[in-house]
């Protein structure tokens, strides 16, 4: 009997170091299980976002514009760009020296921690995404060799409603949204140190 007894509890014991071990392994399954999933939403993510480039660079490589189109949205990118490099340059100060250029920043933001918070900020603050900015330089590095830059006072004799042009246009939606942000940014900046404007947007 007692030997059956130490038999049963020997055999016990096995089933539940057994059972132990199945329990680690499905944990260890289901946590590797877990990062599978994360790694797959993150790739699926980041093929979602290059298929969305590589088709504005294929709707820009596609020259749908005409050349007085390229020349307002142009000046327009133009504008926005130098507007962001001065406006990360201007909280940084110190730095300023380093970061002659927009691809400085660019580049450097991804390896200072600083750079990188105020230029999230700056984003932030002109209401654009990363993504506006990337499109934003698609469109200037595709179009720069060919645009010609018009000031304010000669886009205003292209269209009174540049806003409008770029709805009616652009068909890319990425690079349509970029732009009208571009716009906003440049006509807020302008109203702002033009006593005119200020007047007339006080007066609406």
């Amino acid at each position: 009997m007692l030997i059956l007894i130490m038999t049963l509890v020997l055999i016990f014991h096995r089933v539940e170091n057994r059972l132990q071990n199945v329990e680690r392994q499905f944990k260890e399954l289901n946590s590797a299980m877990e990062k599978l999933t994360q790694k797959l939403q993150f790739q699926d993510k980041a093929l979602e976002k290059l298929m969305g480039e590589d088709e504005m660079w294929i709707y820009l490589l596609e020259d749908r514009f005409t050349s007085v189109e390229i020349n307002l949205f142009y000046s327009y990118v133009s504008e926005m760009l130098c507007c962001l490099h001065s406006c990360v340059r201007a909280e940084l100060p110190d730095l300023a020296g380093g970061l002659p250029t927009l691809a400085s920043v660019m580049r450097r933001k991804g390896k200072n921690q600083r750079i990188r918070l105020v230029w999230e900020a700056v984003l932030e603050m002109l209401g654009m995404q990363e993504g506006d900015v990337l499109a934003l330089c698609t469109f200037f590095i595709i179009h720069w060799s060919e645009a010609q830059y018009y000031p304010a006072n000669q886009r205003q004799m292209y269209t009174s409603d540049i806003s409008m042009m770029i709805t009616k246009v652009v068909k890319n939606q990425i690079l349509r949204q970029s732009l009208l942000c571009a716009v906003q940014v440049v006509e807020t900046r302008r109203a702002q140190t033009d006593p005119k404007k200020i007047a007339t947007l006080v007066q609406k």
